[in-house]
């Protein structure tokens, strides 16, 4: 039974979603590649919880293509370990399983792909949604099979969902783009990025707009630095052939945390309304300069001889890991928003595997205070992190100098705290990818990503990414669990970024 909070939650959720013209038209949701990965943990299991809260217009309908030969059955007993069915549930999933179906077919033949669509048509006339949990090397023929035989006539529309990687570097993903173009409206194209989903990286647009005591400060007069982080305790775990292909610039940097870089540092948007929003985005990359080699550090872990389980394996230990492979696990690139009100504001973005924690977060370093009237060295500078996911929880802090308790006259470390998981541990936060399906259905584009957005991003990376394709730099090695590469840590001191080590944030779960 849900709390008092999640009930809140849904029901407001529930409210906005009625309001839809069309919520009693039918729909139906296709999941192309429905045999894979990303399939089994993520796409079934989050079309199955918006079921599950009635999230979704009542009228849908579910279709999985792929070129495996299976069943419904086969299909939901391998993502059976991710959906988290409780008890209680049995017969809702029971229901939702029976509105599923699944065409095998490949991917370059309009035949099966007539199969596709009469397996559609016989839901009848309704909306469609395709969901392309594909790799990149099938999307042209997908979708122009999809244009050719799949897609709803008349009244009805057609929306698309694609997933990263959207294209290797700037020529491929403009010609990704010009395919698309040529074949599908602006609006119904949907590139997600599931960071743009979760409910920490959306609480950047209230926390900058919505508070007073951010605006006057959150500028080059008053901001030092701003960090962006992103690390995993974890290895490639046996999955190094596909990382190595793209590395860790590719995967996360040049999207996941561009992305949260745009938010930061985006000017108020006129409204919350989705063109609004990208548009403002797009000036802050126009206004980045391609990264140079000068200001990034590039790392790969090694084993940890001490260490237990995986930790004692190195990258090039994993056997999918091409012998020899220079591919980075760990960047660090500092860029520079030339505007006005960022000119000279290092935006240092980290990211790496095998690292020390979990952890996802922005860290906003404000400048020293001026005329220091205490003890030399006491003060430190303040800092506002908005730690989007990690093994403590969403939160939000500040940390800022208080007195020591006592007699004396002395400063110490302390924060103010925002800890999620205590001060709405009735709510129901849903993942990110229920957030951004559930957006596909609203015909929301406020968390997907545009064009000319992506466009922009690929031109700031393009540049770093064929250099160190051509030229091989060999990485720094770092040891699996530790904090990184320490060639990282002197970058950021060149960039004025101050790590002292002397305090650490810790979630107050006793008080949970």
């Amino acid at each position: 039974m849900a709390s008092k909070g999640e009930a809140e939650g849904l029901a407001l959720i529930q409210k906005g979603l009625q309001s839809l013209k069309d919520v009693n038209t039918p729909h139906v949701f296709v999941v192309m590649g429905a045999s894979g990965d990303l399939a089994k943990k993520k796409i079934y299991p989050t079309l199955w919880w918006l079921y599950r809260d009635g999230l979704l217009p009542p009228e849908t309908h579910f279709v999985g293509y792929a070129r495996s030969k299976l069943s419904v059955q086969d299909i939901f007993k391998k993502a059976e370990p991710f959906m988290k069915v409780k008890k209680g549930e049995e017969a809702k999933y029971e229901e939702f399983q029976k509105k599923n179906k699944y065409v095998q077919g490949s991917y370059d033949g309009t035949q099966d792909f007539s199969k596709l669509n009469k397996a559609i048509e016989e839901i009848g006339s309704c909306n469609r949604l395709f969901y392309l949990a594909l790799p990149p090397s099938v999307f042209q023929s997908v979708t122009l099979n999809l244009k050719a035989v799949c897609l709803a006539k008349g009244e009805r529309w057609n929306r698309v969902i694609i997933e990263k990687p959207f294209g290797h570097d700037l020529e491929s993903s403009n010609k990704l783009s010009e395919h698309l173009a040529a074949l599908f409206k602006e609006e119904e194209l949907y590139r997600i990025d599931h960071y743009l989903g979760k409910e920490m990286v959306q609480n950047l647009m209230v926390l900058r707009f919505g508070n007073q005591i951010f605006g006057p400060i959150w500028n080059r007069d008053s901001i030092a630095s701003v960090v962006i982080t992103f690390k995993e305790p974890f290895g490639t775990q046996g999955r190094g052939g596909y990382f190595d292909e793209f590395g860790i610039i590719r995967d996360v940097m040049q999207n996941h945390l561009l992305q949260i870089l745009c938010l930061v540092a985006m000017e108020k948007p006129p409204s919350t309304e989705a063109e609004d929003i990208r548009s403002e985005k797009v000036k802050v990359l126009k206004c980045i300069k391609p990264i140079t080699m000068e200001n990034v550090v590039l790392g790969q872990y090694t084993g940890d001889p001490e260490g237990e389980g995986d930790a004692k394996q190195g990258y090039l230990d994993d056997p999918t890991v091409p012998k020899g492979s220079v591919t980075p696990t760990y960047a660090c690139a500092g860029l520079f928003v030339k505007n006005e009100r960022w000119d000279g504001v290092p935006f240092i973005l980290k990211c790496g595997k095998a690292t020390n924690e979990r952890k996802a977060e922005v860290r906003i370093q404000f400048r020293e205070v001026p005329g220091d009237i205490f003890t030399k060295g006491e003060l430190k500078r303040n800092e506002l992190v908005i730690r989007v996911q990690g093994g403590q929880g969403e939160a939000v802090y500040m940390k800022m100098m208080v007195k020591k308790p006592g007699m004396s006259i002395e400063s110490t470390e302390s924060d103010l705290d925002l800890t999620y998981n205590r001060r709405y541990k009735d709510m129901k936060f849903p993942d990110a990818y229920e957030r951004l399906i559930l957006d596909v259905f609203c015909g929301s584009q406020i968390n997907f990503v545009r064009s000319d957005e992506l466009k922009e991003a690929w031109r700031i990376f393009t540049p770093l990414l064929h250099t160190i394709d051509k030229n091989k730099p060999k990485p720094v090695l770092y040891k699996y669990g530790s904090r990184g590469p320490k060639e990282a840590d002197e970058l950021l001191r060149h960039l004025d970024f101050h790590y002292t080590g002397t305090y650490e944030w810790n979630a107050p779960y006793s008080q949970l």
